[in-house]
């Protein structure tokens, strides 16, 4: 993935609790005391959780999570 970057963001009036997230992806996403998951840090995915990041997106049932991806400037090869 060289020269874009990507993000998850998870939307807590959508996120239900199940924590297919979690469960799949705990380097990327935290759950609260109330089961509501969140995005670690500042959601910045690095490249080896790339794909990890998408399962997580493609398993959540309540569409909480949100990838994002952007080229980067200035960073052809």
């Amino acid at each position: 993935m060289t020269g874009a970057s990507m993000r998850v963001a998870v939307d807590p009036d959508k996120c239900q609790g199940h924590n297919r997230c979690y469960a799949l992806a705990p380097e990327l996403f935290d759950v609260d005391d109330y089961g509501t998951a969140s995005a670690k840090g500042d959601g910045v995915v690095p490249p080896e959780l790339v794909d990890k990041a998408r399962r997580a997106a493609a398993n959540c049932p309540e569409y909480a999570i949100t990838v994002t991806e952007s080229a980067e400037e200035g960073s052809h090869s």
